[in-house]
């Protein structure tokens, strides 16, 4: 098993900021933590591993293991 916060992408597993951003691999959803998920309820600040264990996609409805991590915008 994989550290907390840590997820797999392409084979290979990365650790993640509290400000990465994750996207759906189903539809292309972005979630980003600075903003939230107002359908969800989750206020902004809230990092992707600190997603209620229930939480879904807001445009699919896809699980948090279909999410990726994005490469930091610099």
């Amino acid at each position: 098993p994989f550290p907390a916060g840590a997820f797999e992408r392409s084979g290979a597993a990365a650790v993640a900021s509290a400000a990465t951003r994750f996207e759906c691999g189903i539809c292309w959803q972005v979630y980003d933590p600075a903003l939230g998920d107002d359908y969800g309820q989750v206020p902004a600040g809230t990092a992707f591993a600190e997603l209620p264990a229930q939480w879904t996609c807001p445009g699919c409805e896809a699980a948090k293991h279909k999410f990726m991590p994005l490469p930091d915008e610099g």
